[in-house]
């Protein structure tokens, strides 16, 4: 009895362990790698093969171990696909904490469709991913893929620790290329990662990086890609759309994307170019034919959203998107541009990354970049920019997702680089002028007129499009330090010429100030507190940056209740530093009546983590200011 019971133990253990992936065991994971991570990259191994000037071959192995539900977003198991572009082999392996195989995913299993529903024209472009509910936490995904390609103007970046909380066991880069291609590439942030340059030759390179750990991410940092190491690839002779390219400079390389790419795809019907003639009219001046344009385009289309490189390079023709009356960034750009040239106004198409957080294209490293278009057109000596995917936006305005970043504007004659719009931060203001009353018991009842412009513009304009829920929501956000808030009438102006949103919003609020005994109490800044809430951060590691400065101007008149007098009254403050200037005042006024200034004016910026806590402190003095109490007593 005895052997046999430890000859079915045996037998159970070696079934047990057989169907097992010892190294995904969750325990074998070291205590560092664990910390501040809800996902560890076991092993992620990248081998690109580029065959030919046609052809590139790009094989991916990653294993994750997923530690909680944060982490599902480290898995990254899936691929684009589209005329040029097939997926050779794609599947996943689950496994529980214990490195137990639980499910299989073959390519059927995995989810396939266009990356826009409903679009017929973008059918081609599709992408395949993994749907995959756990159950039950920590787990590991194995995931294998293979792409093959005849497009190698766009080598994909290799970034082995692609987010905050996620660290890496293993990661490398493997890239095999023909010495006459002229392979090249560019380091980024490689300081203080163990990343070991394996092979560096004029046609291999390999990396390896091992045991990095999960960085956390801190308010205020810069994005994870100027953070992370990263390396950037490209090559001199490349193939793109069906049309080879070589390019070793921005001139050659615009004037190819120009002839070889864009050209062709501007011609319009005979109808259309009637129309927007007689919209024009007689105008001769060149910007205000434009704008007439931009407002045709905004009214007639709509945009369907495709990253630039993921639906392709080439914009679908100009003759679609008129009969359609949709398109992606590239197409609506391509559109507007055959529209203007009708009118005899130049422009041209302009690649760039568009995001609220400011990214530059690389300017010393020729390649195919950039995840967005927009229309450049020459005026003078600089140029105006157009979003052509808007239907809202002012003629001329970047707002926050184009503004103050290095571009590529493709030219007949060749590609330039240039800066777009910079919004400088003493223009980036809002104007609060408004009036509130409390009265005999606390009560508030108030009204505001904010003038926002420049970047603050972009941020505003929205709230004219919200539902009347959202819109009531935005607001008791907005004051969340006025309890009991309830909103009366609110109205907007949208002033596109001047670019200025205007928010009209009448307030009240029951017990705003607090009264106990024959004292009243209330804070004086109700419109406009501080809302930068910083933390503080012990050994900060990364540096901090403020993206776009703005100036701030209030002014507000305070009828006090009748039968009270003022028993105390905040000092005037001002604050001057680095980081900005603020200032308060107070004046006393006829019939009860007191004015409120308050001005905040902040710098943009890049600052090393040493300066967080003088940042932190600066915001502090703002925020306890802006907090700062009236004191009435009952006569």
């Amino acid at each position: 009895m005895k052997f046999t019971f430890f000859g079915l133990f045996f037998f159970l253990f070696i079934s047990l362990t057989s169907a097992q992936k010892s190294e995904y065991i969750f325990t074998t994971i070291s205590d560092s790698l664990k910390e501040n991570a809800n996902a560890v990259v076991r092993f992620d191994q990248t081998d690109i093969t580029i065959l030919s000037q046609r052809s590139m071959n790009a094989k991916n192995h990653r294993v994750v171990t997923v530690l909680n539900e944060k982490g599902i977003d480290a898995i990254q198991a899936y691929e684009f696909y589209d005329k040029s572009t097939s997926v050779k082999n794609i599947e996943a392996i689950i496994y529980d904490a214990f490195g137990k195989e639980i499910k299989r995913i073959k390519r059927k299993d995995f989810k396939d469709q266009s990356i826009v529903g409903g679009s017929t024209l973008f059918s081609d472009s599709r992408y395949i991913y993994l749907d995959y509910t756990p159950i039950s936490y920590p787990f590991t995904v194995e995931f294998n893929s293979e792409v093959q390609t005849s497009s190698t103007a766009f080598i994909p970046s290799w970034m082995p620790l692609r987010g905050f909380y996620t660290s890496i066991e293993k990661a490398s880069l493997n890239v095999i290329c023909p010495l006459d291609l002229g392979f090249k590439k560019k380091e980024f942030q490689f300081s203080g990662f163990n990343i070991k340059k394996v092979l560096d030759t004029n046609t291999q390179l390999s990396y390896i990086a091992t045991n990095i750990l999960a960085q956390k991410k801190e308010d205020y940092c810069p994005s994870y890609k100027d953070l992370f190491p990263k390396v950037m690839m490209g090559l001199e002779r490349f193939h793109l759309e069906g049309v080879d390219g070589t390019a070793t400079n921005w001139t050659d390389f615009g004037k190819w994307y120009s002839e070889k790419i864009l050209s062709g795809t501007t011609d319009l019907p005979d109808e259309t170019k009637i129309k927007i003639k007689a919209i024009v009219g007689d105008e001769k001046d060149p910007v205000k034919k434009a704008k007439l344009v931009y407002d045709f385009v905004q009214k007639k289309s709509r945009y369907v959203s495709i990253q630039v490189g993921i639906g392709g390079w080439k914009p679908m023709l100009a003759t679609d998107v008129d009969r359609l009356g949709y398109g992606d960034c590239k197409a609506l750009t391509n559109y507007t541009k055959a529209l203007l040239h009708a009118v005899d106004v130049p422009s041209y198409n302009t690649v760039l990354y568009g995001d609220t957080y400011k990214t530059n294209i690389e300017s010393d490293f020729v390649s195919m970049q950039g995840n967005h278009m927009i229309l450049s057109i020459p005026n003078g000596n600089h140029y105006i920019w157009l979003e052509c995917t808007s239907q809202d936006d002012p003629f001329g305005y970047q707002g926050t997702f184009t503004d103050d970043r290095d571009v590529l504007i493709i030219k007949p004659e060749g590609g330039e680089i240039v800066r777009t719009k910079i919004y400088e931060d003493i223009g980036n203001t809002q104007q609060d002028k408004g009036t509130y009353t409390i009265d005999e018991n606390g009560n508030f009842v108030g009204s505001i007129s904010i003038v926002s412009a420049g970047s603050q513009y972009s941020s505003k304009a929205r709230i004219e499009t919200l539902q009347p829920t959202e819109k009531e929501s935005h607001y008791k956000e907005y004051w969340d330090n006025i309890s009991n808030l309830k909103l009366g009438k609110i109205s907007f102006n949208n002033n596109k010429e001047k670019v200025q949103f205007v928010e009209d919003v009448q307030i009240s609020a029951i017990n705003y100030a607090t009264i106990s005994a024959n004292k009243m109490i209330f804070t004086v800044d109700a419109f406009n507190q501080s809302a930068a809430n910083v933390k503080r951060i012990r050994n900060r590691k990364n540096p901090f940056q403020i993206q776009r400065g703005y100036l701030d101007t209030d002014e507000i008149e305070i009828n006090l209740p009748a039968g009270f007098v003022i028993e105390f009254l905040p000092s005037n403050f001002e604050l001057k530093g680095k980081f900005g200037e603020y200032k308060t005042e107070i004046i006393k006024k006829e019939n009860n009546k007191l004015l409120y200034k308050r001005s905040m004016f902040l710098n943009k910026g890049k600052y090393s983590n040493k300066e967080y806590d003088e940042y932190r402190l600066f915001m502090e003095q703002v925020s306890r200011n802006d907090n700062a109490k009236i004191i009435l007593t009952k006569n």
